[in-house]
């Protein structure tokens, strides 16, 4: 355990520089003071990291598992010979921006212990590799540091806080209530069976053909259409892995994914996840099981973030050539200008002809800053206007899109998720996948 000089030792150091100075200037025959003033205190490092004794039995308290844009506590505790001390962490990017984490140790009878408390930025395994422990001695001139490889990981999984969230909850619980009275009255749209028309029925359900031939009334009970297939979509491409507040877009678009896939397995719909960039990342198979929701969370927590454009129109062909029958798709994607969006519209066209889409795209907050600006002076005017100009080839593309039959979803990420919900229940009531 090697003994290192502290900061305190530092500035004891230069101030003793100017003593030196003036020995110097005033009597210079005792210039043999000024190198024996620091001898003296370079022993005193030495003696009072000697005296700041060892370490003993050390450990690092750090989860399996964590969420993306969720905090995690990460706890280190030693059993060291004096209070002050302090520990770093090499960990990945994931966990900190520097790939470093500090730590101020308190001591608690014989144990300092210290936590930290991150939050992952993007999903993946981070990796903690390296330990740096250092405590100083009494006088808090000299101090010992031990460093120890590591071998922990974390894994960072797609943030499901919407989904464990009360207001869903007791929503999926009412609803779930409620197509069972629907059945039971005989609402929906697909047909089930005639019964006997009875006062308070619709008079809408009533088979006239059916009640023609019987001599009596008879309606129509229909039910709710079930087991649509629906698939998340997901752009992995340089423009979703830009940041937005503080995460990227593909793990806000992987939230919002999820939190509606749940809901539509609840309803009795099947989900799939499809992923892409220059090329399909990833396929899996329809889900049709809500206790099997994990498997599409893991399945989500493996999409990579990728630094080129995405393919459209191979990653698109793909999919229409996967699915057999008319399936709902749900597609996340962004763009930055109306050039870069042509083959991503060319694509979309395609699709629509055989499934019904729908365009999922977060709106920018930065941009909105940027408009609303005032003017202050010539680059903030500068700013707004280019800011407002691609907000208007933004809005163009949109309506494109709009025009040819998707269904267009643009919105905050705090509002996002709860807007696609809706819409999800919206297409289905409709029965407009089947």
């Amino acid at each position: 355990m090697p003994i290192v000089p502290t900061a305190r030792a530092g500035w004891a150091l230069a101030a003793l520089a100017p003593l030196a100075v003036l020995i110097a200037a005033a009597a210079p025959a005792a210039w043999a003071l000024a190198p024996a003033i620091g001898l003296v205190l370079l022993g005193l490092v030495v003696i009072d990291g000697g005296l700041a004794g060892g370490c003993g039995a050390w450990r690092i308290a750090a989860p399996a598992d964590g969420e993306v844009g969720a905090p995690l506590t990460i706890r280190v505790a030693a059993e060291l010979g004096t209070a002050r001390a302090a520990a770093a962490l090499a960990c990945d990017p994931r966990l900190g921006s520097a790939g470093r984490i500090t730590l101020a140790l308190t001591r608690t009878e014989n144990v300092s212990a210290g936590e930290a408390l991150l939050t992952p930025v993007r999903r993946g395994t981070a990796s903690l590799t390296r330990l740096w422990l250092r405590w100083d001695g009494p006088l808090g001139l000299g101090a010992r540091q031990i460093t120890r490889p590591l071998d922990q990981t974390i894994r960072i999984w797609p943030n499901l806080a919407p989904v464990r969230s009360r207001a869903l909850q007791t929503f999926l619980r009412d609803a779930q209530s409620g197509l069972i009275a629907l059945r039971i009255r005989g609402e929906g749209t697909q047909f089930e069976a005639l019964s006997e028309y009875e006062a308070g029925m619709d008079r809408r359900r009533i088979d006239w053909k059916a009640s023609a031939r019987h001599t009596r009334l008879y309606a129509r009970e229909n039910e709710s259409e079930r087991n649509n297939q629906i698939v998340f979509a997901f752009d992995c491409g340089q423009a979703m892995c830009e940041a937005l507040d503080g995460q990227p877009r593909i793990d806000r678009a992987v939230t919002t994914a999820l939190t509606c896939a749940y809901v539509a397995l609840k309803s009795g719909d099947k989900c799939a996840l499809f992923g892409f960039a220059q090329t399909p990342q990833l396929l899996t198979p329809f889900i049709s099981d809500a206790r099997a929701f994990h498997r599409l969370q893991a399945a989500a927590a493996s999409l990579d973030y990728a630094s080129a454009e995405p393919n459209f129109t191979l990653a698109l062909a793909t999919l229409t050539a996967k699915l057999k029958r008319r399936s709902l798709i749900v597609l996340f994607s962004d763009f930055t200008d109306p050039t870069a969006a042509e083959l991503m519209v060319e694509s979309i066209g395609r699709l629509v002809d055989r499934h019904l889409v729908v365009f999922v795209t977060l709106a920018d907050s930065e941009l909105e800053t940027f408009i609303t600006a005032p003017p202050t002076d010539l680059a903030t005017l500068a700013r707004s206007v280019t800011a407002e100009s691609l907000a208007q080839q933004r809005a163009l593309v949109l309506q494109r899109l709009r025009r040819m039959g998707v269904d267009v979803i643009e919105a905050p990420w705090e509002r996002i998720g709860y807007q696609l919900i809706d819409r999800y229940l919206a297409i289905r009531n409709a029965e407009a996948i089947g």
